[in-house]
Parts: structure tokens; sequence; C-alpha cells
């Protein structure tokens, strides 16, 4: 069995504990940073989980939030078995369906 990680992501919660309800709050104190994120890249980062994260924009909300990277990025375990096949991992289930097929050759043509 593989161990997956995942994690969660908490910067929507902590806007709101300091009193910032919409994501452009988030454009001036970034600016001063020398960040510049455009209405929509600034909506996509506190409305989902980011892929990837620049460590000058993780370091800049951090400073603005007042808190550590913990505080916005929570690790966790995610619970799925993976198991291991001739072919690389694949998740736990049923093996696939063996069927039969035939090979029809087409009919010369006399």
């Amino acid at each position: 069995m593989i161990k997956k990680m995942g994690y969660q992501w908490h910067l929507r919660r902590l806007m709101a504990d300091r009193g910032m309800f919409q994501t452009t709050d988030l454009s001036a104190p970034l600016a001063e940073r020398g960040i510049a994120m455009s209405r929509e890249q600034l909506w996509r980062l506190a409305s989902q989980p980011p892929q990837r994260l620049s460590l000058d924009v993780l370091a800049a909300l951090c400073d603005i939030l007042d808190c550590g990277p913990g505080d916005l990025i929570e690790i966790r375990e995610e619970n799925t078995v993976v198991r291991k096949s001739n072919t690389g991992t694949s998740p736990a289930g049923p093996p696939p369906t063996v069927r039969r097929t035939t090979i029809r050759r087409p009919h010369p043509k006399a």
C-alpha cells in the first residue's frame, strides 16, 4: 500500500479572520510586496487550492496575514488504497474483465 498525501488550503478563512472578504483586498498588500496579480488570479488563489505556488507569493501572503505556511496549507493523509501492478500503480479494485475476441479476415473477392 502506498500512502498518498493531500492538503487543504485555508487562505479564504484566514482572510475572513482578518476582515478581508473580497479577493481584491489582497491586491494592494501584494503590490506593496512586489507581487502583481490580476483579479482573476487573485480569485483563483482564494477560491481553490493552488496546484503551484511561488515561494514569493507564499511569503507575501504569510506576511500580509501574519501567519506561517502551516496556517495556510494543512497537510493531510488521503485515505486511498493503491495497489501495485505490473504496469505501475492503480487504485485497488476488481481485476479487468477478460473478453475473447475473434479476428475475422475479409473474404477474398472472386
